[in-house]
């Protein structure tokens, strides 16, 4: 009997996913048939509600918007173009030197940007008929747009790692911004060194090498760019303004520099407002519903029970690490990041917390093994969008991603099983 209420969730949320039901109002439907096997309907019903209400009434949740506005604002602001041609200058006389150039600007993009979608979008609409024009396949070209986009999830800012704080409960999310920086960009050479290697046995062409001069203008011209890093995360980690007030004088800063650029007008910012608007409604409609779920899960005692099974398996930190992962890749096939995030946060942190895992590398480790997701059908949203821009197949697209998921898959063993390449910064600044 107490096993029905598991049975319910899983089998019902399963149910309505493969029935074609959008993702949150999986999470919540499911959560809301769970409480019915426990509590009356009209309690059930109120709590659904409240949860989902009450799980966004927080202070922190207020950056998610703003980045995500700052992030239209740079799409559409002319920031991907020079970041490109800085790129380009750096890596372009290298073997596969464009699929370098797509992997380098998009870790910029997402860095600056701090959304998968966005870069991959650029990037894609940018580089990919550059790309087929220098007889680079269509296919192998999305690949490396595809997983190379998701490496602004783990390097700051974030929206994930904002959601993880919340999560876990106030793990500190300037620690968090800094902890991604080396996984990251460790993510980013790892997808470098196989784009090189496929390019190179495929034979592309390689493209001139670029002045000493014609580096230092692209870098001047990307510059103002890069900069903002320096104000967002430099003004977080030194305590100047908290990561909400940092989204904020992010969307300040890109609106400026699309109109210095001359890229954003009066006119075009009713469409950013309203596309950003957009994204903000479903990422909050999947954190409220992910909290309903969450609540349901504790109430039912689900993580204890979880914990308490990974535990009596084995006290080896090496295999229960292995296990969640193994776990979270999984689920990253089937549910978005955001979602997953909330929702298996408080079931494994409990458990590697008790193997003297620290909250902080935990979290990068979660978000880089999800970052795998959003590149595997059917949820995989950076798929979706990387395959639609290039005008391609997934079952195409599929052969070239596969050595670039072994590279995201080295790196998140390393990051997984060495904690310093994520501590030490966070260390360093004593956070």
């Amino acid at each position: 009997m107490e096993n029905i209420p598991i049975l319910v969730l899983i089998i019902s949320f399963i149910c309505l996913l493969a029935m074609g039901t959008p993702v949150a109002w999986s999470i919540a439907i499911s959560s809301l048939l769970t409480m019915l096997v426990s509590i009356p309907a009209i309690p059930a019903f109120t709590t659904v509600s409240q949860r989902m209400a009450t799980g966004l009434d927080s202070f922190a949740l207020l950056a998610i918007p703003f980045f995500i506005l700052s992030g239209e604002l740079m799409n559409k602001g002319g920031i991907a173009h020079r970041l490109i041609a800085y790129a380009k200058t750096l890596v372009g006389s290298l073997p596969g030197g464009l699929a370098l150039i797509n992997v380098i600007a998009a870790m910029l993009m997402g860095a600056i940007a701090g959304s998968a979608m966005a870069s991959a979008s650029a990037m894609g609409s940018i580089l990919g008929p550059e790309m087929e024009k220098e007889g680079y396949s269509r296919e192998f070209g999305a690949a490396v747009n595809i997983t190379s986009a998701t490496t602004g999830l783990v390097i700051p800012p974030s929206n994930v790692l904002i959601v993880y704080s919340l999560a876990s409960g106030g793990a500190s999310i300037a620690a968090l911004f800094l902890a991604g920086y080396i996984p990251g960009i460790l993510t980013g050479l790892f997808l470098m060194i196989v784009a090189s290697v496929w390019a190179k046995k495929k034979k592309y062409k390689i493209g001139k090498r670029s002045s000493l001069k014609e580096m230092f203008k692209t870098f001047v011209d990307a510059l103002p760019s890069l900069l903002m890093l320096v104000v967002v995360i430099g003004g977080i980690v030194t305590g100047i303004f908290t990561a909400t007030e940092a989204s904020a004088i992010a969307v300040l800063y890109s609106l400026i520099l699309g109109f210095v650029y001359k890229e954003i007008t009066f006119e075009k910012l009713p469409q950013i407002l309203l596309d950003s608007a957009s994204t903000t409604a479903i990422v909050m409609l999947l954190i409220g519903a992910s909290m309903c779920m969450s609540w349901a899960l504790s109430y039912e005692n689900i993580p204890q029970d979880i914990s308490t099974g990974l535990l009596s398996l084995s006290d080896n930190k090496i295999v229960i690490l292995l296990i969640i992962n193994l776990l979270l890749l999984f689920v990253g096939i089937f549910m978005d990041m955001t979602p997953a995030v909330l929702i298996f946060t408080p079931i494994f942190l409990p458990v590697v917390t008790k193997l003297g895992l620290d909250p902080v590398h935990f979290g990068i480790i979660m978000v880089l093994n999800l970052c795998i997701g959003l590149c595997t059908p059917p949820v995989g949203s950076v798929l979706f969008v990387g395959v639609g821009i290039a005008k391609t197949t997934i079952e195409k697209v599929f052969k070239p991603l596969l050595p670039l998921f072994i590279a995201m898959m080295i790196a998140l063993f390393l990051v997984t099983y060495f904690p310093q390449l994520s501590l030490w910064l966070p260390s360093l600044f004593d956070l």
